[in-house]
């Protein structure tokens, strides 16, 4: 595999794990922690990313097979979660401050994993990809081990960017945060939308 088809792969994991999206995301939900908590939360809503992506790197591809699954019908019923996502964070209402401050460690593991994690980082659209990616009928293990390590190295461009989250929040507040909330919800709920549509248009072969 030459540099340009890595470059090539490194934009489209870029684009489907949304590093620079999944910011007002982070700050929205750990809006009322502290400092420490955010930390812990970055790192795990990764690694759980990561171990996510990389199952579907594996076994992906032999898991809908086995299923019989299109990968059309899995997109769809992925922007179906997404799109009940961005709702709640559109809609959803806040808890009370002193609420927020008593979060606990299952709390802070739970936002890890939903939304952060999935369907946030580890979305239905980059499931996709890294399982057309690593298509075993196309690509031998040692194009699929370089696309692993491009993945990985999204992810850690992630981490990065979440552990830089923090000043952002300082600056904008706890208010900001939930303007962002529901501007990214928006936002969500469309890219949702879209990709049902593709994927239905996919499916029924309608292009």
């Amino acid at each position: 595999m030459n540099i340009d088809l890595i470059i090539k792969e490194f934009i489209s994991i870029w684009v489907v794990v949304d590093p620079i999206g999944s910011i007002p995301i982070f700050i929205a939900v750990t809006a009322h922690l502290h400092v420490s908590m955010r930390r812990k939360i970055a790192f795990k809503s990764v690694f759980i990313a990561a171990a996510v992506l990389l199952f579907f790197i594996i076994a992906g591809q032999h898991l809908l097979e086995a299923l019989s699954i299109p990968l059309a019908a899995f997109q769809i019923a992925g922007g179906i979660v997404l799109f009940l996502f961005a709702l709640t964070m559109i809609f959803g209402d806040g808890k009370p401050g002193e609420e927020k401050k008593q979060i606990h460690d299952n709390d802070a593991i739970h936002l890890a994993v939903f939304p952060l994690a999935v369907p946030s980082l580890a979305s239905p659209g980059a499931m996709l990809a890294v399982v057309m990616l690593t298509d075993n009928h196309r690509y031998s293990i040692a194009e699929q081990l370089i696309t692993a390590g491009v993945t990985a190295l999204v992810l850690l461009i992630t981490l990065v960017l979440f552990l830089l989250a923090s000043p952002i929040q300082r600056v904008i507040g706890e208010s900001g945060a939930s303007i962002v909330s529901r501007v990214m919800g928006l936002i969500l709920a469309s890219v949702a939308v879209d990709n049902v549509l593709r994927a239905i248009s996919s499916y029924f072969n309608l292009v």
